[in-house]
């Protein structure tokens, strides 16, 4: 060549694109009487497929006059108005069978980003959610790094506590009671789109607890509630990892605890938080993916986490974190076979769940008194 190449190389630290956890994926039950009613059903909900709904409010009139679908759609909308993968599955003829249709359209959410282009991150089935559908969640969730909401079955709070034994999963957060006589999956219906509208207002790093629902008159069973006391029906719900009802000022979810048998995922905004990290740190490396291996390959894969690190803490959501290549995990032998591997840690915001106070009495002010007059 006579003259002059110019050379570009690429490098530098990437910006990492932020999740976008406030996706439901919603299974239930619908039908409608022969009629317009029923054409509109089928063309907005062909029974057994996925579905993207973008707007909730709107899908209900045409969800269909029976079943789970519209009542449950109600409950999201009333809360705010997210993005949904909805399933409609037809109710067989032998209930018996009713548990393995439901299940069947819950491994069909695993294929909702390849059909529809996004990943359904908050799972459930009201009114559907018996024993092996919540298990079947429980499964699901952690396939799909998202998480579920499912009722505790039980008439009252000894026998949800029993059932709570059943579950050890870090994706499933149990519900009890209801807020509804005549929808059974109202509640978990309800905590769904408040999910999503304390993802899009706050943050995955707040909890449900302590924020208050819309359009609930009522609870299936009283809940006694004292907040300077643990001995009631809130404390030992809380005490057994279910999250309830309370009623004051309006009625608000009581509760941080998942499922998890590991007490680092104790809290619903710890499991959520490393869902977030995991995904937004794996994504936002693809670039890195078959790059020359070199110091300055190092150097950017590094400085791209940290600096996303850095972004979350300036936004609240973490605590703390750092990430770093260590040459000891990274031999020689390794780096010619192709393979690094980067270590990084933070800490996620736990939910203040118990909050102290010291009250003492003293005569030290009875001075003031004196010194005024």
């Amino acid at each position: 060549m006579h003259g002059i190449k110019l050379n570009e190389p690429v490098t530098g630290t990437r910006a990492i694109v932020a999740s976008s956890l406030a996706i439901i994926g919603l299974v239930a039950t619908a039908g409608a009487a022969a009629g317009p009613a029923k054409d509109a059903l089928d063309a907005a909900f062909p029974d057994g497929e996925l579905v993207l709904v973008t707007d909730v409010r709107a899908a209900v009139a045409k969800a269909g006059s029976t079943g789970t679908l519209a009542p449950a759609l109600a409950a999201i909308a009333d809360q705010t108005n997210p993005v949904a993968v909805v399933i409609r599955i037809a109710e067989p003829a032998a209930p018996e069978d009713l548990d393995d249709a439901v299940n069947a359209a819950l491994d069909q959410l695993l294929g909702a980003e390849v059909q529809l282009g996004v990943r359904p991150r908050i799972l459930g089935a009201p009114g559907l959610d018996t024993q092996p559908v919540a298990a079947k969640l429980e499964e699901v969730a952690a396939k799909l790094r998202a998480f579920a909401y499912a009722a505790a079955i039980g008439d009252d709070v000894a026998e949800a506590n029993l059932y709570r034994e059943n579950f050890s999963a870090r994706e499933l957060m149990l519900l009890w009671p209801n807020t509804s006589a005549a929808f059974a999956g109202d509640l978990v219906a309800r905590a769904m789109g408040l999910r999503c509208l304390i993802d899009n207002e706050v943050g995955w790093h707040k909890t449900l607890s302590n924020v208050a629902m819309n359009g609930v008159t009522g609870l299936s069973v009283p809940v006694f509630f004292d907040l300077h006391s643990a001995d009631n029906d809130a404390g030992l719900l809380n005490a057994a990892d279910i999250t309830t009802v309370i009623r004051v000022n309006g009625f608000r979810f009581w509760g941080n605890r998942t499922c998890s048998d590991d007490p680092l995922f104790a809290f619903e905004s710890t499991v959520r938080t490393a869902q977030v990290i995991q995904d937004e740190i794996a994504a936002g490396l693809l670039w890195a993916i078959d790059k020359p291996i070199t110091k300055s390959l190092f150097r950017d894969i590094e400085e791209t986490i940290n600096a996303r690190l850095r972004q979350l803490v300036a936004q609240g959501r973490l605590i703390g974190g750092r990430a770093w290549i260590d040459p000891e995990l990274n031999p020689a032998a390794q780096l010619a076979a192709g393979k690094i591997t980067v270590d990084y840690d933070y800490t996620p915001c736990a939910p203040a769940e118990e909050l102290m106070l010291n009250q003492r009495i003293t005569d030290r002010y009875y001075g003031d008194l004196a010194n005024a007059a």
